[in-house]
């Protein structure tokens, strides 16, 4: 019983989220964009295309666009979400998270949970230590750093030395001060953290864990619920992270994020550097910090401040 009243909370909150979804992916477009005629007199109270010409585009009724944007997901076919896809212009990782919420706000019964793995398993480990010249971690999918290695250890010391037991790089970014320095583009990281726990929400929208770190994160950080509201979300495979390190200064550091399909929620995220570049050096600098029996980074940062005072 109690997981059907679960089910009917969690669909009950899907069907909102498509609804808001929906509402703000049409209100981004406009008419021009859409190749819809224009006319002088057509004054709109809301940015966007309308609900109409939406259903136009997508090649269904104004009454079942009515009814999908009221969260009815029921039944929906293929042909309907393509429809809604080339309206609306949604990317992949929206697509993706439109069925995902489709899928879940569809269903008449609680979905047979896999269950997210958070240990890490003793090959992956190793595989991640044997990485010495890049820095790697594996994450779950509410951004928990499960395990780095060294060098990403050394890295990511401020997202590390919280009080937490599992450093989680959305509370990093949004209540931790320091995130503003340690990110060079504050803007994009936060962005980019919302979009991925949106999509993430819409994956698996029975976690609870992750509920509640969306819970205290809109609770405590304005920043976030102004991101949260838009309904953004994005597919985190590569791209390129600008680093303020307080110990070797700035990175401009590129990235891949991976996937492991033997391991439910985890990917693997490393980064690496430019042959050549200043990054590069850095690297090697902080490499050489990391080692066995050298002052931690953030110990070694400490200390250096306090010389200077």
């Amino acid at each position: 019983m109690a997981d059907r009243d679960e089910h009917r909370d969690v669909r009950g909150d899907v069907r909102a989220q498509i609804r808001e979804f929906l509402s703000t992916r049409r209100a981004r477009i406009t008419p021009e964009q859409a190749g819809l005629p224009v006319y002088g007199g057509d004054r709109r109270r809301v940015p966007g295309l309308r609900r109409s010409e939406v259903a136009s585009l997508a090649g269904i009724s104004p009454e079942y666009m009515t009814k999908l944007e009221r969260g009815n997901a029921t039944g929906v076919s293929e042909g309907v979400v393509e429809g809604l896809v080339n309206a609306l212009q949604l990317d992949d990782a929206e697509r993706a998270h439109l069925e995902d919420l489709l899928r879940t706000a569809g269903s008449s019964r609680p979905p047979r949970r896999r269950p997210t793995t958070e240990r890490v398993r003793p090959t992956l480990q190793r595989i991640l230590d044997s990485m010495s010249g890049s820095p790697a971690f594996v994450l779950n999918g509410r951004l928990d750093v499960l395990t780095p290695n060294r060098l990403g250890a050394a890295l990511y010391a401020p997202i590390l030395d919280g009080p937490r037991r599992s450093a989680n790089t959305a509370r990093f970014v949004f209540l931790d001060p320091r995130a503003r320095d340690f990110f060079r583009d504050y803007n994009r990281a936060a962005n980019d953290t919302v979009a991925l726990l949106r999509a993430e929400a819409g994956r698996d929208p029975y976690d609870r864990e992750l509920s509640d770190l969306v819970g205290q994160l809109s609770t405590r950080s304005e920043q976030f619920r102004r991101r949260w509201a838009a309904h953004d979300v994005r597919i985190h495979t590569s791209g390129v992270k600008l680093i303020h390190h307080p110990v070797v200064g700035d990175l401009d550091l590129p990235y891949e994020s991976v996937t492991l399909p033997a391991d439910a929620g985890q990917s693997l995220l490393f980064y690496t550097a430019e042959p050549g570049s200043p990054t590069q050096d850095a690297l090697q600098m902080l490499a050489s910090w990391s080692a066995p029996g050298t002052t931690p980074p953030r110990r070694q940062a400490e200390a250096d401040e306090r010389g200077r005072r």
